[in-house]
């Protein structure tokens, strides 16, 4: 094959003799410095013919770092040339690794790659042959990862190595590229070979494992460590205990400590910290606060990120006194709070509507020379808007710019949100503009927002535009998108479109939820059709979604409305047959339907039980018993109103 190629290249007068000029680059270099075996006639020979390429002229160039020569023969080197200069340089794998990095990828085969990987192995460092690996793995060739292990086995064997570090590598590589299943495989085939994996590999196994939510893989594997006796270290228990948080498994993963401690192994500020945020982040702060006076007991040091994870927990639960002293406690021992744990107390605020705390908390790290993220000003923006103070929100979003902040797509929905909440659709279409533009991406809470806003405005053939529009682009409606924009049409009287959009949403496999129902419900009785609500009604239990106050309110408002007591009072019972208590909706759509049919008497009785209830009547009560009053009193008036 070698010697067809050289023919080849003669057969196009390309004799860096004859033909100078053709070849000019390389002559002239030649005559100052010709490496050892060069593949090219010398001056002095009697025949033009260009002589064999071997493997001492690659292995003499790469040791003379004379790389121009190879980049000249490059186009005529075959992996097996390759091959055989590779064995020669094995006791040189940084040599080996600069011959790599002068030589296209293309010209190694699978078997030629893993022989320079399984070389270059021997360097101190293992991030050349991790890069190597991951090229063997993922190069997209028919080659499995059983097949590139078996050749990596062969080029070991081939060079008399005797450390297995390279299957470790092949382990991690696999691992860093996120697959799971070949990391397995090849931890399997070290097994069968008799060649135990190191630690460290296992855990960046077990790391994978918890990373894709691959649980039960994860302790297949823990289980196979211990079997092959693979001793577990305080990163392989703080792994597992990782594993049973993320599992609920709150008190195995606390007697878990113990299990480490009878093995020798002393638990760590991160042991510990695992279990903090398990029970904080399923709302068990009480837990959480006992693991930290366990901690203190055995004289480990809580650090910052202890105290991040039971503040964080305690804001989410709008606990944020308790919230505040341990972050008193925390500063007080001389812990800095990142960012992250002003941004939970900052949240607490901001949800509570106390915006001079969360405003205070924001000055304090800038005190502190702690730089708030886009996070911090998304909050603060947010909780602005919700209480309409769209000036000050304005003023946040110039001193992120100001700052040399970029915002992001949440910092952009917010706005977005905010206006559209606002009715200000010109401000939010503009910011949709400015997305674009940024190169952020609008998401579907974008989109959604603006078919809202466009609703609102009566602007439902933009909306329906804008709905088409994304669609055609590739963008799945959820639920929520669906949902305003079904809310849009029956708010203006468009029901039948609203149901276009329901089997629109079953075509897409959208699932409809109880608020898609309502809405549709909602419409049909506002039109007086409480009979096809009804329908609908049904239609929502048979397809599993279970209906919530509104639902039933809807239906009682709908026949109380048409003057139906008996049908209003029949959906009431069966409300209550289900667990669910009236509301002051209940009462006053059955009260106004009363007073309609002149039953004055019974709604005041209803009166009367609404406030024995706890429920206070309001304006609208009020109203329809005055009005119930007024008919009672003027019975021919009535009759011709």
């Amino acid at each position: 094959m070698i010697r067809f190629k050289i023919l080849k290249l003669s057969s196009l007068n390309f004799n860096p003799i004859t033909n100078s000029q053709s070849f000019a680059p390389f002559s002239s270099i030649s005559l100052q410095k010709t490496p050892p075996e060069s593949p090219f006639s010398s001056p002095n020979s009697t025949t033009n013919a260009p002589s064999p390429l071997t493997h001492h002229f690659l292995e003499q160039s790469a040791r003379s770092s004379q790389w121009h020569f190879i980049k000249q023969v490059e186009s005529t080197l075959t992996p097996s040339l390759i091959s055989e200069a590779l064995q020669n340089l094995h006791e040189s794998p940084q040599i080996v690794l600069d011959l790599l990095n002068h030589l296209h990828h293309q010209l190694l085969d699978a078997e030629t790659l893993c022989l320079a990987i399984v070389i270059v192995a021997r360097l101190p460092s293992p991030k050349p042959t991790l890069q190597l690996l991951k090229q063997a793995v993922g190069c997209g060739t028919t080659n499995s990862i059983s097949e590139i292990f078996e050749l990596l086995a062969a080029s070991r064997d081939r060079l008399g190595f005797k450390s297995s570090i390279i299957f470790d590598h092949l382990i991690k590589s696999c691992c860093e590229m996120n697959r799971v299943d070949e990391a397995f495989k090849c931890f399997y085939m070290m097994k069968e070979k008799g060649i135990l994996p190191k630690i460290e590999t296992c855990n960046d196994l077990l790391s994978l494992c918890l990373k894709l939510n691959r649980i039960e893989a994860a302790w297949v594997l823990y289980a196979e460590m211990f079997r092959l006796r693979i001793k577990s270290s305080v990163y392989t228990f703080n792994i597992m205990i990782n594993v049973l948080c993320k599992e609920g498994k709150l008190n195995k993963a606390k007697d878990f400590i113990g299990h480490m401690e009878s093995l020798g192994v002393k638990p760590n500020v991160v042991t510990y910290n695992t279990i903090v945020h398990g029970y904080c982040s399923r709302g068990r702060v009480e837990g959480a606060g006992a693991i930290l006076n366990t901690m203190k007991r055995k004289n480990i040091q809580p650090d910052s990120y202890t105290y991040g994870s039971l503040i964080s927990g305690m804001c989410k639960q709008g606990r944020l006194e308790e919230a505040s002293k341990i972050f008193e406690e925390m500063v007080q021992i001389g812990l800095l709070p990142s960012a992250v744990t002003y941004n939970s107390l900052i949240d607490g605020f901001c949800n509570k509507g106390n915006l001079d705390m969360a405003f205070a908390y924001k000055d304090e790290m800038l005190k502190k020379g702690i730089m708030p993220t886009v996070s911090t000003y998304n909050l603060l923006i947010h909780a602005l808007f919700m209480e309409q103070k769209i000036d000050e929100a304005e003023g946040m979003i110039k001193e992120i710019q100001e700052k040399g902040m970029s915002p992001d797509a949440i910092t952009y929905n917010i706005l977005i949100n905010g206006y559209c909440r606002c009715g200000n659709a010109k401000k939010a279409f503009r910011l949709h503009d400015q997305m674009l533009v940024s190169g952020i991406r609008p998401t579907k809470v974008t989109y959604t927002s603006l078919i809202h806003v466009l609703s609102k405005k009566n602007r439902m053939r933009e909306a329906d535009d804008l709905f088409k529009k994304i669609t055609s682009k590739g963008v799945l409606p959820d639920v929520i998108m669906f949902n305003a924009l079904i809310d849009g049409h029956c708010s203006n009287g468009n029901v039948e479109h609203a149901f276009e959009l329901l089997k629109d949403m079953d075509r897409m496999k959208v699932p409809p939820d109880e608020v898609t129902f309502n809405t549709i419900m909602q419409g049909r009785c506002r039109e007086g059709k409480v009979e096809e609500a009804r329908e609908l009604f049904d239609e929502m239990k048979r397809r599993g979604i279970k209906p919530d106050h509104v639902s039933f309110n809807t239906l009682i408002s709908g026949y109380s409305r048409r003057g139906d007591i008996k049908d209003a009072f029949r959906v009431r019972d069966e409300m209550l047959d289900i667990g669910f208590n009236p509301t002051r909706l209940t009462y006053n759509s059955l009260i106004r339907g009363l007073c309609k049919n002149q039953e004055g008497d019974h709604a005041e009785e209803l009166l009367k039980e609404m406030v024995s209830k706890g429920i206070t009547p309001d304006d609208s009560t009020y109203f329809s018993l005055i009005e119930g009053i007024i008919k009672d009193n003027n019975p021919v008036e009535n009759e011709s109103t």
